[in-house]
């Protein structure tokens, strides 16, 4: 992670986009940090005559050369000054939850997944915030196709939040899928590392096939991470059960009332998959009730 949190922003106007700013106090993110906010017009036709190239097009006996489409820069519409505008009103939104924090805006113009993960990378993000539907999107219970595409492709963690309603300064119940991976070990890490308000919880869940004599070894991984989280003065649960972990966690989080759901991007069993997500946090971060963090 970089020496100070850097955390982008993906919005575009939907009431999902609204709830993940309105989530940010409640992610335990640093009073120091440096926030870029996305927004990312789609583009649906291609550019009109009226558009111009960054460069002229040179002629000579060889050859013709021309800037490719996506370096176009448009002239100035009405539509783009709301959308500066919009990135303007977004900053000052977030400055008003984290006044410490260094603001930037960006506007942006293609598939919006594909320039919000380019641009994570580019900017060394560490950590996309993200709605779990966009406008386009109608507002299911599964998860929108932008919002998957980045949780599922991104370099970095990647948080997809969706809006629940809470008390305003009240604690937060926090579920950590376990599964032994070095995934978990880093989402154990990251919520022991982040500031939660006073009196907030946090439940481990691991699922595991009772086929298997590792009931002392469960026991001991449990207990340490339990030490780790309570050091940093989080009250500890735990729910350890035979079964799916892909229903375990989405039903434990949905019983308990969990605000957010931290998982490691990959499994125990496909921890060689690079950056996209293991078949656990794929299906969880598709089908839970609340807010998933997927740590990578």
């Amino acid at each position: 992670m970089n020496e100070r949190m850097k955390i982008l922003i993906a919005y575009d106007g939907s009431t999902c986009a609204d709830d993940a700013l309105n989530d940010l106090p409640r992610a335990g993110l640093p009073r120091e940090a440096d926030a870029l906010i996305v927004q990312v017009q789609e583009r649906w036709l291609s550019p009109p005559s009226g558009y111009k190239t960054v460069e002229e097009v040179v002629v000579s006996t060889n050859a013709v050369a021309a800037k490719p489409a996506r370096d176009m820069v448009e002239p100035q519409t009405e539509a783009n000054g709301e959308h500066l505008e919009t990135l303007e009103r977004t900053s000052q939104r977030t400055g008003a939850y984290f006044p410490e924090w260094k603001m930037e805006t960006l506007s942006l113009k293609g598939s919006p997944a594909r320039e919000i993960i380019r641009q994570a990378k580019e900017w060394n993000a560490d950590l996309v915030v993200v709605g779990s539907h966009g406008c386009t999107e109608s507002k299911r219970f599964m998860l929108g196709s932008v919002s998957y595409k980045i949780a599922n492709e991104a370099a970095c963690s990647v948080r997809v939040v969706r809006g629940q309603a809470w008390k305003q300064g009240s604690p937060s119940r926090l579920l950590i899928g376990l599964d032994g991976s070095a995934g978990a070990s880093a989402a154990v890490e990251e919520v022991a590392g982040r500031m939660w308000i006073m009196g907030s919880e946090v439940r481990l869940v691991v699922a595991h096939d009772a086929s298997e004599n590792n009931s002392k070894w469960l026991g001991e991984y449990v207990e340490n991470i339990r030490k780790i989280l309570e050091h940093a003065e989080l009250a500890v649960t735990e729910l350890i059960e035979q079964g799916d972990p892909k229903q375990l966690i989405v039903a434990s989080a949905e019983e308990w009332g969990a605000d957010c759901i931290f998982l490691g991007a990959n499994d125990a069993k496909n921890s060689n998959e690079d950056h996209l997500l293991g078949s656990v946090s794929t299906a969880v971060v598709a089908r839970a009730h609340c807010t998933v963090e997927i740590v990578r």
